[in-house]
C-alpha cells in the first residue's frame, strides 16, 4: 500500500472526521429521509445496466451531467445540501453534488477516472462519507501496481484535486462483512456547456 505523498501526479487529502459525529448522525438520516433516491441505468460494455448502487444528482440548473452514456438533469439543492456547500466553500467552489448510496457491502463502484469534459481538466473533487466505513482505492492508470487505499469512516472527507483523474482510477470494492449503509457525496465543478 502507497500512502498519499506517494501518489505521483496527484493531489488527494485524506480528512478524517471532518464532519463531527452528531452532525454526521444527523445528514445521514435527513438524506436517508429526504433524497429522491434512484437506481440509475449507466452504459457498460456496450449494453445498459442498473447501477450496483442508488443515486441522486443534485445542483444548480445548468449543472447537467453526462458520464457512463447517460445525461442527467439534477434535482434543485435542498436545504440541508446547501448549507453543507456552503461549509465547503473553504475548500473549493462546487455547483453540483452526486450522492450514492451504499445500501451494503454488495454495492460498490468499479474502476473509473471522474475525466468527463464537463469536469475540466483539472477538476476538484470533494467526497464526503456517511454512515459504514468503506475501502476506497486508488490505482494508477498506466501502472495498475501503483495504489494507495483509504479507509473512509463516519463523517471523512477526501479531496482529489489537480491531475488525479487524468492519472489515476478510483474504486469502492464490495466488502462483504458490511452490513450497514453508506452514503457518499461527491461534490464538484460542472463547466456549462459551449
Amino acid at each position: 500500500m502507497l500512502f498519499p505523498h506517494d501518489l505521483p501526479d496527484a493531489d488527494v487529502r485524506h480528512l478524517p472526521g471532518w464532519l463531527p459525529v452528531g452532525d454526521a448522525d444527523t445528514l445521514l438520516q435527513s438524506l436517508c429521509e429526504a433524497v429522491p433516491w434512484q437506481v440509475h441505468r449507466i452504459r457498460m460494455f456496450g449494453n445498459w445496466v442498473d447501477s450496483p448502487r442508488l443515486s441522486c444528482w443534485i445542483g444548480d440548473p445548468q449543472a447537467r451531467y453526462r458520464y457512463s452514456g447517460a445525461e442527467f438533469v439534477p434535482h434543485p439543492w435542498p436545504p440541508l445540501l446547501s448549507a453543507l456547500r456552503d461549509r465547503l466553500q473553504s475548500v473549493g467552489r462546487f455547483n453540483s453534488v452526486l450522492l450514492n448510496r451504499y445500501r451494503g457491502g454488495a454495492d460498490y463502484m468499479g474502476w473509473h477516472s471522474d475525466d468527463e469534459p464537463e469536469l475540466g481538466p483539472a477538476p476538484l473533487i470533494a467526497s464526503l462519507s456517511l454512515g459504514a466505513a468503506r475501502r476506497f482505492l486508488l490505482r494508477r492508470r498506466d501502472d495498475n501496481t501503483r495504489k494507495a487505499e483509504y479507509l473512509l469512516g463516519h463523517g471523512d472527507l477526501l479531496l482529489m484535486g489537480g491531475t488525479t483523474q487524468r492519472h489515476y482510477q478510483h474504486a469502492l470494492p464490495k466488502m462483504a462483512r458490511v452490513q450497514g449503509e453508506r452514503i457518499n457525496l461527491t461534490f464538484r465543478w460542472i463547466m456549462p456547456r459551449t
